[in-house]
């Protein structure tokens, strides 16, 4: 049995923030329903699955297969501890910001509440600048409890802390001339919405969180809100990914992997309908998310991530469709 590392559930929000308004390009799949595209970002990869964490040529190595096969986005998770060892997300970002060449970067997401508002905000100044402005900076307070213990701050108090550190980590990256979005993380509870909506350029959803029904749910509730989609931009992130027609390598990829690092059961992840399984699998559950509007979608390959990234360009790609029939 895993172990749990979660916090408990999102209270209400705080005052109200801009809004950015993204444009759409490169896309890769078009969903008539809602006007929108979705495109693809690669995670990477930063935690120790059995294989050892990765040296900077892997990263590099990774960072250029992406490239090469059409994502648009490199993405880094933040933690400070993990179930399993995990190699920091922004140093990462940086030290592959030579080979990601044109992508867009991500913080997926940056924690204000644990590495101090002031110094996030440097540090996201710092990887937008890099990048040549191409960061998207997602935010979040986090849900482990482990981060919580290994910082000295009560997990009780995250999303008070958090309310309050956005507004300030705002202003200081607004002293860029072009400053990157501000993305608000959250599982899709109302109260997260809202929070998205007030606080935010943009929503960051999590994929083993949510589901197509739920997620179409949040559009419509942040549309209502104010916040459509034209004018909200969003990203599925952590959309864990391991393309095999072998059940049961798909069955020890969820059973003895994912749910023993994430601290969630395996039947949960299964109802998640994770892409993990065959080609054809793997496409639907992502075309499931097409169909009711995703615009863009963040991947993790969970190992062999070189040959994962190569697999999904040619065998699950060409298939995603938004088409209900």
């Amino acid at each position: 049995m895993g172990v749990s590392v979660a916090c408990w559930p999102e209270p209400p929000t705080a005052p109200r923030a801009g809004v950015f308004t993204a444009m759409i390009e490169n896309s890769v799949l078009r969903s008539p329903e809602r006007g929108v595209t979705v495109q693809f970002g690669a995670h990477l990869p930063l935690i120790d699955l059995g294989n050892g964490l990765p040296k900077v040529q892997d990263l590099v190595a990774y960072t250029r297969r992406a490239r090469e096969t059409g994502f648009r986005y490199l993405c880094a998770n933040d933690h400070f501890v993990f179930t399993r060892p995990w190699l920091d997300g922004p140093t990462a970002l940086a030290a592959v910001m030579d080979a990601a060449g044109d992508l867009t970067i991500a913080t997926t997401v940056a924690l204000p509440t644990l590495r101090g508002t002031v110094q996030t905000a440097q540090l996201l100044r710092a990887l937008h600048t890099l990048s040549g402005g191409r960061l998207v900076a997602g935010l979040g307070p986090g849900s482990s409890t482990l981060d919580y213990h290994a910082a000295g701050v009560p997990c009780a108090e995250r999303w008070r802390r958090f309310d309050a550190a956005v507004p300030v980590l705002r202003q200081i990256v607004h002293q860029e001339p072009d400053p990157p979005p501000l993305w608000i993380a959250s599982w899709g509870s109302p109260a997260g919405l809202r929070r998205a909506a007030t606080l935010g350029d943009g929503w960051m959803a999590s994929a083993y969180n949510t589901t197509p029904d739920t997620f179409a749910t949040a559009l419509d509730r942040l549309a209502r809100a104010g916040r459509p989609p034209a004018q909200f931009p969003h990203a599925i992130a952590t959309t864990w990914l391991y393309i095999t027609d072998s059940t049961s390598t798909a069955d020890h990829i969820l059973d003895e992997v994912l749910a023993p690092a994430l601290g969630r059961p395996a039947d949960q992840l299964r109802a998640a309908g994770l892409p993990i399984g065959p080609a054809g699998y793997c496409a639907e559950r992502i075309s499931a998310y097409a169909r009711v509007g995703a615009q863009r979608m963040f991947l993790w390959p969970v190992t062999d991530e070189l040959h994962q990234l190569q697999l999904f360009h040619d065998e699950v790609a060409p298939h995603i469709t938004d088409a209900t029939t």
